[in-house]
């Protein structure tokens, strides 16, 4: 059993509903059989939401580092010692302080490889900021932690995998921030990503265009003729089986993403409201091109039902499996190229 994979799990907003989705997936033992959960929270704060779910048949083991882990239990590391105040349903200051000790606890120790993945339950990107969370979001907050260049917003489920060029900025911000560069380094990020974190041997990847039916030949705009063709032609020269830009409304209308592995939107609405819809609840967030693994899942803090018993853990437990997945395909992968096998040319004998 001490071969299972450590996976951290951080408990987002106490005031919303993250803990309920964590209680709630932890509560099947069957789920013990493939992981070994490390929850980052608080004991009593977990015993609040157990007993406003009106749930007594579950409780965490809890343990001060990963190494101490039970492998048939969910664990919990306590990370303050103070009471806290809940207020569920009620964005305030007091879920932001402990949605980011949390989170901290949780990245140390997976930077340090404590833990083999984090799944991230869902944060308020207000009240959390601080001197030391000064971020849009979790990507940002994991790219600046493990010093990595750049990194992407990948959504995926079982149907669709979409991945954003511009995450969390105004809208106003958008088209200023679309270049040939950014286009292409997302394209090479998601390419890679796809090899590496899914196996598909060639990605086919179709690219949205920025504007309303892709420019119109320039008539609505001019940035997909004069920056997204040449990304493309650019990525295409480097290997990226890439294709576009398609007109956002027309493509997904008519289902042509079922025809690519993954798709690459402009910015956050153009892909994320048809992947939530299409995922139906049960799409994960996974954060491409870090050296370390992260998931969590597709919705948010969920204020307006949090301690109802209402919210679903589907989307949670699919972030979980990815990670796991994602983890041993890296293992695997790195053991293969670590000892590839010898190949010798082989020529025809003569006599």
């Amino acid at each position: 059993m001490s071969d299972k994979l450590k996976i951290g799990i951080s408990i987002g907003d106490v005031n919303g509903i993250g803990l309920e989705v964590i209680i709630k997936t932890l509560m099947d033992n069957r789920i013990l059989e493939y992981f070994t959960p490390v929850v980052y929270g608080n004991t009593k704060v977990a015993s609040f939401h157990r007993k406003a779910l009106g749930i007594n048949d579950f409780s965490f083991h809890v343990i001060n580092s990963p190494e101490q882990a039970h492998h048939k239990r969910p664990n919990i590391i306590n990370c303050w010692p103070e009471e806290v105040k809940i207020s569920l349903g009620e964005e305030n200051e007091i879920g932001g302080k402990y949605a980011f000790l949390s989170l901290k606890h949780a990245v140390d120790d997976l930077i340090a490889g404590k833990i083999d993945a984090l799944v991230t339950a869902p944060i308020n990107k207000h009240n959390i900021q601080r001197s030391e969370f000064e971020f849009p979001g979790h990507t940002e907050y994991l790219q600046s932690r493990t010093n990595s260049e750049n990194v992407l917003m990948f959504m995926i489920s079982e149907d669709l995998r979409i991945g954003v060029v511009t995450g969390h900025i105004p809208v106003k911000d958008i088209a200023p921030s679309i270049h040939v560069e950014a286009i292409v380094s997302k394209l090479s990020l998601m390419n890679a990503s796809l090899k590496r974190d899914f196996w598909i041997q060639k990605p086919k990847i179709a690219v949205l265009g920025l504007n309303p039916h892709a420019g119109d030949h320039g008539l609505i705009g001019s940035e997909d003729e004069q920056l997204i063709v040449p990304a493309i032609e650019q990525a295409k020269s480097a290997g990226i089986f890439c294709f576009g830009p398609y007109p956002a409304d027309g493509f997904f209308a008519s289902d042509a993403y079922v025809k690519f592995d993954a798709v690459l939107a402009m910015y956050h609405d153009q892909g994320l409201i048809p992947f939530k819809h299409i995922a139906s609840r049960s799409g994960v967030n996974f954060t491409a091109g870090l050296p370390v693994v992260r998931t969590s899942p597709d919705h948010g803090t969920g204020y307006d039902i949090a301690g109802k018993n209402l919210a679903s853990e589907t989307s949670f437990r699919e972030a979980i499996f990815s990670a796991i997945h994602i983890v041993k395909r890296r293992k695997e992968q790195a053991e293969l190229s670590s000892n590839p096998l010898v190949t010798k040319r082989l020529t025809r004998d003569r006599d």
